[in-house]
């Protein structure tokens, strides 16, 4: 299998590709800078200069894209939007590390996480422009997308288990009552996902076990 992660070094992405590596994915990393992820591969290059060329024969592609100040956060879309004009009508399937503040908490899917009281507010921006991206990104008939979104509590720093349960659009909670994952489990997560996983055109979501 041949795999492109796109912003391998952030901390989410470092950890898709460890993962991939250790299960004998071929890695491509996709970087601004000096790669420092452990993929095998580099196309140093920014996001919006990368061509169809550039993304050509690789079985999947991993979009760890982050933007977390107020001038950036539009670039969840233009950069999502920019990722699918690229592989647009291609067979390369494209993972999508999301967001948990769009997931659904009614089943009618009236009312999202991020629309509670206790979500914080300083998140909402955020939480806002993902969920704009997601709702574009569900337009796109042309791409082989799947998104997931990680537990509410997605911690950076947290402990790897090794356990996790997959769910779908709607928040669930695991035997704890709890609605939390590691980075390094959403990583190993999103790398089954990617090998062994049919949702296309689908978001679904991971918590730990």
């Amino acid at each position: 299998m041949k795999m492109a992660v796109v912003c391998a070094n952030g901390k989410a992405g470092r950890l898709i590709v460890e993962k991939a590596v250790e299960r004998g994915i071929e890695v491509t990393a996709v970087v601004r800078e000096e790669n420092r992820s452990s993929a095998q591969n580099v196309i140093q290059k920014d996001l919006f200069s990368l061509v169809p060329e550039d993304l050509a024969g690789f079985d999947a592609v991993i979009d760890a894209f982050g933007a977390w100040t107020p001038e950036t956060l539009p670039q969840h879309s233009s950069s999502l939007k920019h990722l699918c004009d690229l592989l647009s009508g291609t067979w390369t399937r494209l993972l999508v590390v999301g967001g948990a503040g769009s997931l659904y908490v009614t089943p009618d899917h009236t009312a999202q996480v991020m629309d509670g009281p206790g979500f914080p507010e300083a998140f909402v921006p955020l939480a806002g422009s993902m969920g704009q991206a997601l709702d574009e990104l569900r337009k796109r008939g042309d791409v082989r997308w799947t998104y997931l979104s990680p537990a509410c509590d997605f911690r950076a720093d947290g402990g790897e288990t090794g356990k996790y349960l997959f769910g779908g659009e709607e928040l669930f909670l695991n035997a704890k009552g709890e609605s939390v994952i590691s980075y390094a489990d959403y990583a190993s997560a999103m790398i089954e996902e990617a090998v062994n996983g049919s949702h296309i055109r689908e978001r679904i979501s991971v918590i730990e076990a």
